[in-house]
């Protein structure tokens, strides 16, 4: 008898939690084949892109090798792009692969399944702001944070350079979400420790950091006191941080602000996600008005029951009439419910349904300060917390995702490595 095949799209944060602890729990024992898809070749945890558009995160380092990984815990990866699902055949279809030079390495495949988890992520969401996709980064994948930190480079250079008017480098974040504002943060903590490498002229008053945002106030999906404490420590650095301002087009010298033009050397756009276009209308499945396919209180999809979907693609509704939001918490909570439905459904037992719980939320503005809450909606309120507490929390939640890949033995030995290679290793990325 044939095993089931469970097939994952996405190697993020849920998916390749879920596909770690599938390996291991079916795949080792051949209770069931694993096999997860994703587009790049390794792994990083999306929090953490904020650290690798700077610079003071070596994404080489910190990666994850998907097929080393698979190899390790049981389960199977293929490199690929879902571009269509047949939910008749029950067939996910991968776009051809080819090479820089244009010559297909592998060409379109069809990938069969029995039961299809779509753990895809999402995208920015620039609503249609004429010139932003032609002039802004989008820090939604390691390819673009790597973009972002290649041009910052170059930006470096030539301000250092002595044929080159010692002027400002003017950086423009649009969306004063958590990735909006980390950023921020971690750019002047970037300029900073430049000096230490040759940059002598990048002094940090010459960096000159705008964050703009529609809302009212900044991180608005966070409560208003840790909002008003972040904006605080942003001040302080010398962030202009602009709310109730709406960005109307951008160009390649920068951003419309109505009336005002905010000229611009970088510009990155973190004002909002959707879940990928392609989601639209996939074979019949229902969306909202974000692409996100619509789960039923199990995760599966609402019109097909061996279709789950989880982390930032999930349209899950909450009882408030609100969505579970984006956050990587979600992602790993839905990855814990998927992996023992799954199981579940092996065994003709029932689905149990998934139910979110708010853990707090924490924002680090790098070395600079962190703040957040934590328990969240568990003790009926937030615990405000900061400084080395707070900071000490915030890192705790990168080491818990390790500890769904790696264990706790691996991830103890991951942690003493990193702090070794604080001391022996540059602490930016020069290249």
């Amino acid at each position: 008898m044939a095993l089931a095949r469970i097939v994952i799209i996405g190697g993020g944060a849920g998916g390749l939690e879920l596909a770690t602890r599938l390996g291991n729990k079916l795949g080792r024992p051949h209770k069931a084949e694993i096999i997860l898809v994703d587009r790049n070749p390794t792994h990083i945890w999306k929090p953490l892109l904020h650290e690798v558009a700077t610079g003071t995160l070596d994404v080489d380092i910190d990666q994850v090798t998907y097929r080393a990984h698979a190899s390790a815990h049981g389960f199977e990866f293929q490199l690929g792009t879902m571009t269509g699902l047949d939910r008749e055949q029950r067939q996910v279809v991968l776009a051809p692969l080819f090479d820089e030079n244009g010559e297909e390495i592998l060409s379109e495949r069809q990938l069969s399944y029995d039961y299809l988890v779509l753990a895809i992520g999402s995208i920015s969401n620039h609503f249609g702001t004429p010139g932003v996709p032609e002039n802004c980064i989008f820090l939604d994948s390691p390819t673009q944070a790597k973009r972002f930190h290649r041009r910052l480079l170059e930006a470096y250079l030539k301000l250092n350079s002595p044929g080159h008017p010692k002027d400002n480098l003017n950086i423009a974040i649009v969306g004063a979400g958590a990735t909006g504002v980390e950023l921020a943060a971690e750019l002047h903590h970037a300029a900073a420790e430049l000096n230490l490498y040759g940059f002598n002229d990048m002094k940090r008053d010459r960096l000159k950091i705008s964050v703009i945002e529609a809302g009212p106030r900044i991180l608005p999906a966070l409560p208003e006191r840790i909002a008003a404490a972040a904006h605080k420590e942003l001040v302080k650095l010398g962030v202009d941080v602009r709310v109730s301002t709406k960005v109307t087009a951008a160009d390649e010298h920068g951003l419309q602000l109505g009336e005002q033009h905010l000229a611009s050397d970088l510009m990155v756009w973190a004002a909002g996600i959707k879940a990928p276009d392609f989601l639209k209308d996939l074979a019949g499945l229902e969306n909202n008005r974000i692409n996100q396919l619509l789960v039923l209180p199990t995760l599966q999809t609402s019109r097909d029951s061996q279709i789950y979907v989880i982390g930032d693609c999930a349209g899950c509704p909450l009882p408030d009439n609100k969505w579970v939001p984006p956050r990587a918490q979600s992602a790993h909570q839905m990855a814990s419910v998927v992996a023992k439905n799954l199981m579940a459904a092996l065994n003709g037992k029932p689905q149990q349904a998934y139910h979110y719980h708010d853990h707090g939320s924490l924002i680090s503005l790098s070395r600079f300060g962190t703040v957040g809450s934590l328990m969240g909606n568990l003790v009926g309120g937030a615990m405000m917390i900061e400084g080395r507490i707070a900071r000490m929390a915030y890192i705790s939640l990168y080491r818990m995702h390790q500890v769904a890949l790696h264990g706790w033995f691996r991830t103890l030995i991951i942690s003493v490595i990193g702090r070794i290679n604080k001391i022996i290793r540059p602490r930016l990325k020069l290249h």
